[in-house]
């Protein structure tokens, strides 16, 4: 039995990473369809069904940020519960070790990584007995950007272009809607919202997160938070945030809300916010022998996202002004870019996240980075069976964690240009028009996408901070991104940020009674 438990567990994990739920894909579709051509959002879905094609092809991660995997799982009594965690912890380490998962587990005071994405508290494993007489297990892979744009709000309290929102389902429309807002594309829009109204600071976060095992097609039973959801969904999308914080017509593709009580002294909204990459999924498996006997999630029309990606990402690609740039790239090509070109890059980039940036404020580069592009992207690497090093996905990883250090680096070594999503803040784009530099944003999620552009890894260096968070050295062909940050001080992201904030505006007055 606990063979075939481990293998349940392990095909549930591959399937999560690599292959998207129908409801989701459905929900995508329909994003894309509402789109105008020619848009930066536009080319944006494009890129992501393209991507979401080319995984379930490769049997690759989605998105190379494999998050916090989150196991919800339902047994009949009298079930081995630790026989079950073994079998996951097998799953996980097995997953890992195939590039379905990328080593995500690190400790919080060294900042080593496990390698395994096993270690203290990884992963998530919630129980829960009920009278049925087979296992129910569910699994949610929430990414880091996504997961840092959760919210917590204590009412009453005042959101900026809301006001005041009270104890009531009134200021709980005005938390939703403020939750959307700060996202922004940081968190990789459209996304899906889960909803927690009352409990404590922990449980609230908890039912918020459960809402997200919910399908994206199913009715509330509580006819006050169905209508609340159904009022997000049709205003949300008024915000103009849009795919990747680029503008457009969808920024929200679910919200789903749940209730518990609360003591009378706290009043939490929670929210957690999750990215397209919506990767959820779920079985039923046979208590007895451990074999699945039925997936999840699988009701409705699957969409077939094969050709139809290719010919849109083209013809919106050819309305757009695009350059073309190899490195070592001068300051003037630089300037001469303005937000809204197009990019293709080709020749050499380098990645760099969060351990590589604070490394570099106090150390030489291991390589002269004069002239060159750093690349925010934590990527799934495995070796072939000659011990070279391959990319399975590398898509961009969230850029706002970087500011502190963004400008100053750039600055110290010469680097002219990063990639990433989100954008960043006023001391990057000061030091942009300082220095001469650019922001490229490309399509948060789309590991697929861009792994297809890296033809080859030419080195690595800083190994010590883990896989991740290395140094990777990446020749890169046809590599394509947006200029939302320009030499002149120009920003697309405060631009949508601010467009958006004066729309949320129109929603201060109260809606429910």
């Amino acid at each position: 039995m606990i063979e075939a438990l481990k293998k349940s567990m392990y095909n549930l994990i591959v399937e999560t990473s690599t292959k998207l739920p129908k409801d989701v894909r459905r929900a995508i579709a329909a994003a894309k369809a509402k789109e105008n051509a020619g848009t930066r959002a536009a080319m944006s879905l494009a890129t992501i069904t393209n991507n979401i094609k080319m995984a379930d092809e490769n049997i690759s991660p989605i998105c190379q940020d494999t998050g916090m995997p989150t196991f919800k799982i339902k047994t009949p009594v009298g079930v081995n519960q630790i026989e079950i965690k073994k079998a996951i912890y097998w799953a996980i380490e097995e997953a890992t070790k195939n590039g379905k998962l990328r080593p995500n587990s690190v400790d919080s005071l060294t900042g080593a990584n496990s390698g395994d994405n096993l270690g203290a508290g990884t992963p998530v494993i919630k129980f829960e007995q009920w009278e049925n007489d087979y296992i129910d297990a569910r699994l949610i892979l929430k990414g880091g950007g996504c997961e840092n744009k959760n919210i917590q709000y204590s009412l009453p309290c005042e959101l900026e272009g809301l006001g005041r929102a009270g104890r009531d389902l009134d200021g709980i429309r005005k938390c939703v809607m403020h939750s959307v807002y700060q996202a922004q594309g940081q968190g990789c829009s459209a996304g899906v919202i889960g909803v927690g109204i009352g409990g404590d600071r922990t449980t609230g976060y908890e039912l918020a997160k459960e809402q997200l095992f919910r399908s994206l097609d199913d009715e509330n039973s509580n006819e006050q938070l169905k209508e609340l959801e159904e009022y997000v969904m049709e205003n949300a999308n008024k915000l103009g945030i849009g795919t990747m914080g680029f503008g457009g017509e969808t920024t929200l593709l679910g919200c789903k809300v749940g209730v518990i009580n609360r003591i009378p002294a706290s009043f939490f909204v929670s929210v957690a916010y999750n990215c397209w990459a919506y990767r959820r999924l779920g079985i039923k498996i046979n208590a007895k022998t451990g074999d699945v006997t039925e997936w999840l999630y699988q009701e409705g029309e699957e969409i077939d996202f094969s050709e139809q990606a290719e010919q849109a990402e083209d013809k919106v690609a050819n309305k757009t002004r695009e350059v073309v740039l190899q490195a070592p790239i001068t300051e003037e090509q630089i300037r001469e870019l303005k937000v809204g070109d197009v990019v293709t890059i080709n020749g050499m980039m380098y990645t760099g996240r969060d351990a590589i940036h604070k490394h570099l404020t106090t150390n030489d580069a291991p390589v002269d980075l004069d002239g060159q592009i750093i690349y925010h992207c934590g990527p799934v690497m495995l070796k072939d069976d000659a011990g070279n090093w391959k990319v399975a996905a590398a898509g961009p990883t969230t850029s706002i964690r970087e500011e502190p250090y963004q400008g100053d680096i750039m600055k110290k070594f010469g680097i002219r240009a990063v990639i990433g999503k989100g954008g960043m803040g006023p001391k990057t784009l000061a030091a942009l028009q300082e220095h001469g530099g650019v922001y490229l944003n490309a399509i948060g999620g789309a590991a697929q996408y861009y792994a297809d552009c890296i033809k080859s890894v030419e080195g690595v260096d800083l190994m010590q901070f883990g896989i991740p968070e290395a140094m990777w050295h990446l020749k890169v062909e046809g590599f394509t991104a947006v200029v939302t940050m320009d030499s002149h001080g120009n920003s697309l992201h405060a631009d949508v940020d601010k467009s958006s904030l004066e729309k949320l505006e129109q929603f201060k007055e109260p809606v429910f009674k």
